[in-house]
């Protein structure tokens, strides 16, 4: 039975894990209806749902000197490779209006995250009712955002004043942002159905682009500007490389040039502690080894050339000797598209993963997430020990890191060993807790009860 089992809890691990659609915006939770749970009382109703206090990240602990060539790299060119000329910033105070059918949580996740921005990142930002506000995020059906951009999730774009005008406007190169001197005004759009943590990890990713950086990086594990999706929510880092873009050392319309002879003493001047810190190598990453990544996490690909890829980034970042980093990102992607297919490979691809992981800085979440699979091979075995060793460090990262989604999940794979324990008063309090994450998590009641009913279906019956 282990092998069915673990097929079955492969949409799951891939809903909590973040290996995003190679296109902008992409994020995503699956979702399937669900029973209740064979331990939990047959009831209508869930724990009420929990979510995070607003709270400073951490700062960056890398050298000035490399995120001086990072902010470079960010701020002069797009994802697609394309450079740009100048630099563009919004110039004097930011105004910001919700448009559409907003959840509850979702303002409460961008006051939140705008209080963020003004004092960790000094923007002067604020909402109004303004229709000729600044920023417009409007929540539209995902349906809707499918049908006009496939493979977004959610998505940001310049000179537009809501859906309508998106729509009608969605071809024209007014929408290219190589073409831009000053931003004046840009649309961000996000699923209105879709789970809260969904919902709000749009709004920290569009937002902070729409604000700076319109480029993703593969070589950062300390932002939520890196294709991998591991940080969802804006970093130390992110929240300084949107300080130093609004910093009154510079403009909209500065070259690469003119920015570069002023970084040093802006991050010296915005961070101090950077002066002190050594400067790592960083071997440079090359554009065939992220295609290779890139074409593993499309869902448009099919399943062989997914798997091909990400064989061939495993073996091509081994080779090149990229960082621990890479190569551990590359060895998970593997796994992940091993799951229910070849038990054997996916396991020796996560526990590479995982060794690769803990010996790279700042890469405690990608280390987690790896721990999330491994438990679940560890309970399917019945090796409730292994299952409490790996979640119980992984929580406490998963909390730090504000990813309901996954925290509930450990938590609720948690459970499950306390149970083949005998513990069953410690498994019940901890499904209740978990129940209340998974609900900002996940989103719909029936999804949490069947991601529920999915992990405790792993747990070998031990009884007789």
């Amino acid at each position: 039975m282990i092998r069915p089992l673990l097929t079955s809890l492969a949409i799951l691990l891939a809903s909590c894990a973040p290996v995003p659609d190679a296109g902008p915006g992409s994020s995503g939770v699956a979702g399937s209806g669900g029973e209740v749970s064979r331990n939990m009382p047959i009831s209508s109703s869930l724990p009420p749902m929990r979510t995070f206090p607003v709270r400073a990240a951490a700062p960056p602990t890398r050298s000035n000197a490399q995120m001086a060539e990072d902010f470079l790299d960010l701020a002069f060119k797009l994802e697609s490779g394309r450079n740009l000329p100048i630099l563009t910033r919004y110039e004097g105070p930011i105004t910001l209006r919700l448009a559409g059918d907003v959840p509850p949580t979702m303002a409460t996740d961008l006051s939140g995250l705008l209080a963020r921005l003004r004092n960790e990142a000094g923007i002067p930002i604020s909402l109004t009712s303004d229709a000729n506000a600044s920023i417009i995020v409007e929540a539209v059906p995902r349906a809707d955002l499918s049908a006009a951009v496939p493979r977004a999730a959610c998505f940001v774009v310049p000179r537009i004043q809501g859906w309508q005008d998106f729509l009608a406007n969605r071809r024209s190169a007014a929408l290219d942002w190589a073409t831009l001197n000053v931003r004046q005004q840009a649309s961000i759009f996000i699923p209105a159905d879709a789970a809260p943590q969904e919902i709000r990890n749009c709004l920290h990713e569009e937002l902070a682009q729409a604000l700076g950086p319109l480029n993703d990086l593969f070589r950062l594990t300390d932002s939520t500007f890196n294709d991998d999706d591991i940080h969802a929510v804006l970093t130390g880092f992110d929240m300084l490389m949107l300080r130093a873009f609004y910093a009154p050392e510079l403009r909209s319309g500065m070259s690469r040039a003119e920015v570069a002879a002023r970084l040093p003493a802006l991050l010296a001047r915005l961070n101090p502690a950077g002066q002190r810190v050594p400067v790592a190598a960083t071997p440079a990453i090359p554009r065939d080894w992220q295609r290779l990544v890139e074409t593993s996490l499309a869902s448009a690909a099919s399943p062989g050339e997914r798997r091909r890829s990400a064989a061939a980034a495993v073996n091509q970042a081994r080779a090149l000797g990229l960082g621990p980093a890479q190569q551990g990102f590359a060895w998970y992607a593997l796994g992940r598209l091993e799951l229910g297919r070849d038990r054997g490979r996916a396991l020796t691809a996560f526990q590479n993963a995982a060794l690769l992981f803990a010996a790279a800085p700042d890469t405690r979440l990608h280390e987690a997430h790896v721990s999330l699979q491994l438990a679940a091979f560890a309970l399917s075995d019945g090796d409730a020990e292994e299952v409490l060793a790996l979640t119980g460090p992984a929580i406490e990262v998963a909390t730090r890191a504000e990813n309901a989604a996954l925290l509930a999940t450990l938590m609720l794979f948690r459970a499950e060993a306390l149970r083949l324990l005998g513990r069953d008063a410690q498994a019940d309090a901890l499904v209740v807790d978990s129940l209340g994450w998974a609900r900002y998590g996940y989103g719909a009641d029936g999804i949490v009860r069947a991601r529920q009913r999915e992990i405790e279906g792993l747990r070998p019956d031990v009884s007789g």
